[in-house]
C-alpha cells in the first residue's frame, strides 16, 4: 500500500466529495495534467483530448479555385461556372465543396476573414467538431487559405476565337437606300441588343451578325421582327452527333428579310390590286407602313 501511494498519490486520484463542491458531485483528476474534471470515458480534460487528436488533419489548408477574367465567374467542379460575389452564400458553398475531408467531421460554423481585395486570396475560418472517444467531442477551429487562379471558361474561349458561333443571323433589306435597315442598326446599338452577338460583320445586301449560342439569336430576331416590318425563316445544320449519349450538335442559321417599302416611297400597285381599292392610280405614296 505504502508502495503505491508513492507511485499514486490518494489525494490526486481518488474520487473526492467535499462539502464545498458537494453539489458539483463526483469528480476525478486528468490523467494527463492532473485537472479536477467531471467523470468521462477517456479521463482528460477537453484541452488535453484537443492537443491529442487533430481532427482537421486530413482537411488541406491550402486550395486553388478558379476565376474567368471574361465573364467574372467561377469554376464549380467539374464543369459549371457560377457568379459569386465576395463573402456570399454562393463563395461559401463553392469554398466548402473544394475541401475534401471535410465530410469526416461536423461542421460546426464557417466566417470569412477579410483579405486585401488585390491579393487574389480568400481566407475562411472553421469549427469543426468530432467524436474521438465514446461519448467524448473534440472541437477545434482552423484557418484555409484558397488562392484565386485564372482561367478562361469555354464560352470566353469562343468569343475569343473570333470565327466560332453557334448561331447566325442574316439581316437583308433588297433596296438602294436601306432606309429601314439604317434605322434598325441605330435601335440595336441604343438598346444595347447588338453586345449579344461575338461577332458583327457587314455584307453586301445587309448584316450578318455571329451568337455563341441559339437562345441569343433567337431573342434577337424575335426584336427585330417586333420593331419594323420583316418576314423570318430558320434553317439548321447538323455538325455532330453522339450514338451514346443521343445528343445532337446544330448550328442555326437565322434570315430577316426588311420589306422593301417604307414611308414617302412611290409604288407602282399592279392592275389588279389597283381595281380591287376602287380603281385607284396604279402610283401610290406610302403614308405609313405598319403590320
Amino acid at each position: 500500500m505504502e508502495q503505491l501511494e508513492d507511485h499514486f498519490p490518494l489525494e490526486d486520484c481518488s474520487i473526492i466529495t467535499t462539502a464545498s463542491d458537494s453539489n458539483a458531485g463526483l469528480r476525478i483528476v486528468c490523467c494527463v495534467c492532473g485537472v479536477s474534471i467531471q467523470p468521462n470515458p477517456s479521463y482528460r480534460c477537453k484541452p488535453c483530448l484537443e492537443q491529442e487528436y487533430d481532427i482537421h488533419s486530413d482537411i488541406p489548408k491550402e486550395v486553388t479555385i478558379y476565376f474567368c477574367r471574361g465573364c467574372d465567374r467561377f469554376l464549380e467542379p467539374p464543369s459549371q461556372w457560377i457568379i459569386a460575389t465576395p463573402e456570399s452564400k454562393e463563395m461559401l458553398s463553392l469554398c466548402l465543396k473544394k475541401l475534401r475531408g471535410l465530410d469526416k467531421v461536423h461542421l460546426v460554423s464557417t466566417k470569412f476573414i477579410q483579405t486585401e481585395a488585390h491579393s487574389r486570396r480568400i481566407k475562411l475560418n472553421l469549427v469543426v467538431e468530432k467524436e474521438v472517444i465514446a461519448g467524448e467531442k473534440v472541437t477545434q477551429s482552423f484557418d484555409v487559405e484558397y488562392i484565386v487562379g485564372h482561367q478562361f471558361c469555354w464560352d470566353c474561349h469562343r468569343v475569343e476565337a473570333k470565327d466560332f458561333w453557334k448561331a447566325t443571323l442574316q439581316i437583308r433589306q433588297k433596296v438602294s437606300h436601306k432606309r429601314t435597315y439604317y434605322y434598325l442598326e441605330q435601335l440595336l446599338l441604343k438598346q444595347k441588343i447588338a453586345s449579344l452577338a461575338s461577332s458583327v460583320k457587314n455584307v453586301s445586301g445587309g448584316l450578318d451578325m455571329f451568337f455563341g449560342s441559339d437562345r441569343d439569336a433567337k431573342k434577337v430576331t424575335e426584336y427585330i421582327c417586333s420593331n419594323v416590318i420583316c418576314r423570318s425563316s430558320t434553317a439548321k445544320k447538323l455538325i455532330s452527333h453522339d450514338m451514346k449519349s443521343n445528343v445532337y450538335n446544330y448550328k442555326f442559321t437565322y434570315c430577316v428579310e426588311i420589306a422593301p417599302i417604307c414611308k414617302d416611297s412611290i409604288v407602282l400597285l399592279p392592275p389588279e390590286l389597283s381595281r380591287n381599292y376602287a380603281g385607284i392610280s396604279r402610283f401610290c405614296i406610302v403614308k405609313r407602313v405598319a403590320k
